[in-house]
């Protein structure tokens, strides 16, 4: 698979800095993640980077994950908005809340009630980063009218006509699209990554990554993605050297 591969030619219109903060194994968790939540954030959810983000909420289903605890991070540090995360096990709240969420509610019961028993109000976004179909109808019954719904994974079939009577828009987020296409833009990748490790190294931000697996081998590359597969992963899995 290219993505394990020894070398890689990288354009460099989709490459960054290194932040100086980090080794090799905690800057190599970031790219990816950071830039899907910066630009399903910002680029795509249109999220203000000043204080006319006050007073609304964010909704962060699977906040526990990569691109959840880079997310959870850029929301609370760079807008004005109340970060809800949800999480299912004890270490992942506290994970979540760690990164940075005010609240964090309980993804395997209704979203809708969780919301209304922690006492907060409907969700103006709601970013949905794994399981979209599974939680759709909550999603659905949750955010708020004329909000702002993005999502990253390949749900099962959903049907987006629900969104209507609420008048709720739809935003779908790839990261790689930009290089896919050779987009005027693409070099605003070039820009976020250079701004997410300017953040690091100001301990503005912290690397994602929470476990190093080791050398790059079959072996660990197996252990990796079984852990990843079991949707119990926490942060970002790394693995460094042959």
């Amino acid at each position: 698979m290219p993505d394990n591969s020894e070398l890689q030619l990288v354009d460099e219109r989709i490459a960054g800095k290194m932040p100086q903060a980090l080794d090799f194994s905690a800057a190599a968790a970031l790219p990816l993640t950071s830039l899907t939540a910066w630009e399903l954030l910002f680029d795509r959810l249109d999220v203000p980077l000043d204080e006319r983000g006050d007073g609304k909420s964010l909704l962060v289903i699977g906040a526990a994950g990569g691109v959840g605890s880079i997310l959870v991070q850029l929301a609370r540090k760079l807008t004005r908005l109340t970060v809800v995360g949800t999480a299912s096990r004890a270490e992942t709240r506290d994970w979540v809340l760690e990164h940075g969420a005010h609240h964090v509610i309980d993804h395997s019961r209704p979203l809708a009630a969780e919301i209304q028993r922690a006492g907060l109000s409907a969700p103006d976004y709601v970013i949905s980063l794994t399981h979209t179909d599974q939680h759709f109808d909550q999603i659905v019954e949750a955010i708020a009218p004329q909000g702002k719904f993005g999502l990253i994974d390949d749900p099962a079939p959903i049907d987006v006509r629900q969104l209507k009577r609420k008048a709720v828009s739809l935003h779908w987020e790839l990261m790689f699209t930009r290089s896919l296409f050779s987009t005027p833009d693409m070099i605003r990748q070039h820009e976020i990554l250079d701004r997410v490790a300017d953040l690091i190294d100001a301990g503005t931000l912290r690397s994602t990554a929470n476990e190093n697996f080791g050398r790059i081998d079959a072996a660990n590359l197996k252990r990796a993605h079984a852990l990843i597969e079991s949707n119990r992963a926490q942060g970002k899995i790394v693995l460094a050297g042959f």
